[in-house]
């Protein structure tokens, strides 16, 4: 699944231009442990052009595709696309972990997505749930129902985390002193209390691990495609977070585009303590987790003060972030790690100066630099059109993996 976050601030009264923050699978059918890759459609129009001109234009060599794509590259010894040869105490792990490890870890993880769904199922029984502007949730209502599904979500997805070898998660915080330099109005003791909330957590995007973590965490509405909301055991779960959806099938004029109900969520969030939260990830799209991409603006354009939340995933063997390997083999291959890792910084609550409130692009830049400083990440200038052109490239060439060993 790959987050892919468009920008929020174009076309927002169109649903056919809505963004898609929902995790997008890419289908993997070559063996876990084979360098022989299948070609996409994507894929094929790619490596049809450079047929077509192969006889004039070399093709770039593999060091060239990594300097050029250096946000996307995996650095572990699983290689490009998870496909790189192994050796042969690694392949023994992966053998073990395989007829061990992965069939328990898939147990619990569908327990815990049903007893979820379970509790979802109960706290429902006999509610509508609130329908506006073409959007369908749960996570208005309040009393018990509300305090049972926000604390089981938080607690069972730190147990589904658990569960997938993530057993110590290091959380810290910065002071708020060490901002001042990129926020113009961070002195939260001249903030009333009832403008400390944020009205949005954003966070860079590194994994499918990002999600799960969030929802231990603060348990926030994300944005999600339409057809989440209608699938087995995760529907009902996805309405009770509170996940806008995006409604790329609609063509009436009568829908709100997803940019205004976003922002009208993000105001409600920063106003009423009782909302719930909004959660994006501006840079659109998954990174190697050492580098930060350029922001869209769709967090910034309801003026309300950001959360910032940086991710990193400390490995040895197999890295968690989700680059250049397919949806498939990237879960496999997590859940055959005996121990994953993560730390997670927080920053303090980020206050839009009014030239940043009058200006979204500086003040998404503004936030992606304090958090390139902060969480020590490279500051990128490619995203998410690089990333495909980065798989098409790695994927039409069935050779690329063992390049650097000639």
């Amino acid at each position: 699944m790959d987050s892919e976050l468009q920008d929020l601030s174009s076309k927002p009264q169109s649903p056919t231009s809505q963004p898609n923050l929902e995790d997008v699978s890419e289908k993997d059918d070559s063996p876990l442990l084979s360098s022989t890759t299948t070609t996409s459609t994507c894929t094929s129009r790619t490596t049809t052009g450079a047929d077509k001109s192969s006889s004039s234009t070399p093709l770039p060599s593999i060091e060239e595709l990594e300097k050029k794509y250096a946000a996307f590259v995996r650095h572990d010894v699983y290689g490009a696309m998870g496909r790189g040869e192994l050796p042969w105490t690694e392949k023994f792990l992966l053998g073990i972990a395989l007829i061990t490890l992965l069939p328990i870890r898939v147990v619990l993880a569908t327990t815990v997505v049903v007893l979820y769904y379970l509790i979802c199922r109960v706290c429902t029984l006999f509610m509508a749930p609130n329908r506006e502007d073409g959007q369908e949730d749960y996570a208005h209502m309040g009393g018990w129902r509300r305090t049972v599904l926000f604390w089981s979500g938080r607690v069972l997805s730190r147990i589904m985390l658990f569960a997938f070898g993530f057993y110590w998660i290091h959380e810290s915080s910065r002071n708020p002193e060490i901002d001042g330099s990129f926020n113009n109005e961070a002195d939260s003791n001249d903030q009333s209390e009832e403008n400390e909330r944020p009205g949005v957590i954003i966070s860079n995007h590194v994994s499918h691990m990002d999600i799960l973590y969030h929802m231990s965490s603060s348990f926030p509405s994300f944005v999600a495609k339409r057809s989440v909301g209608k699938l087995p055991l995760v529907g009902l779960i996805s309405k009770c977070l509170g996940c806008v959806y995006v409604q790329r099938e609609s063509k009436s004029s009568d829908t709100k585009g997803v940019s205004a109900v976003v922002n009208e969520r993000i105001q409600e969030a920063h106003r009423d303590k009782s909302a719930p939260m909004m959660m994006l990830f501006p840079e659109g799209t998954t990174t190697n987790g050492d580098y930060i991409l350029p922001f869209k603006t769709g967090a910034f354009l309801a003026k309300a003060p950001v959360l910032p939340v940086i991710l990193r995933y400390p490995y040895e063997r197999f890295s968690p972030a989700w680059d250049s390997i397919t949806g498939v083999r990237h879960v496999i291959l997590l859940l055959c790690q005996f121990v994953n890792n993560m730390t997670v910084t927080r920053l303090p609550i980020y206050y839009p100066s009014q030239e940043e409130k009058d200006n979204p692009k500086l003040y998404a830049e503004n936030v992606r630099r304090l958090m390139a400083r902060e969480g020590n990440l490279i500051k990128s200038d490619i995203g998410l059109a690089e990333k495909r052109v980065y798989h098409a490239a790695l994927n039409g060439r069935p050779n690329v993996l063992h390049e650097k060993d000639d």
